[in-house]
């Protein structure tokens, strides 16, 4: 996966390059074409990913839950 702060610097990096220099237009062009590359990925922020861990978390618990009822009201109705 790649890390946004080494991305960040890279882009950076870039810029400083191109901007000593008379190349702005592949500056565009590359920053044109990686943002087409990620827009075609499925990317989620850091902050989605977490949410959703949680979201996930809560269920596990939920289905555990739900589990040990099932198996404590299949108990008792055969007399166990």
């Amino acid at each position: 996966m790649l890390d946004p702060k080494t991305l960040e610097d890279f882009g950076a990096k870039m810029s400083a390059l191109l901007a000593s220099s008379p190349a702005k237009d592949i500056e565009k062009n590359a920053k044109a074409m990686l943002g087409g590359m990620f827009a075609k990925l499925d990317l989620v922020t850091r902050e989605e990913f977490d949410i959703q861990a949680l979201v996930l978390a809560r269920t596990r618990d939920k289905l555990k839950a739900l589990e040990a009822r099932v198996a404590a009201l299949e108990k008792a109705r055969n007399g166990e």
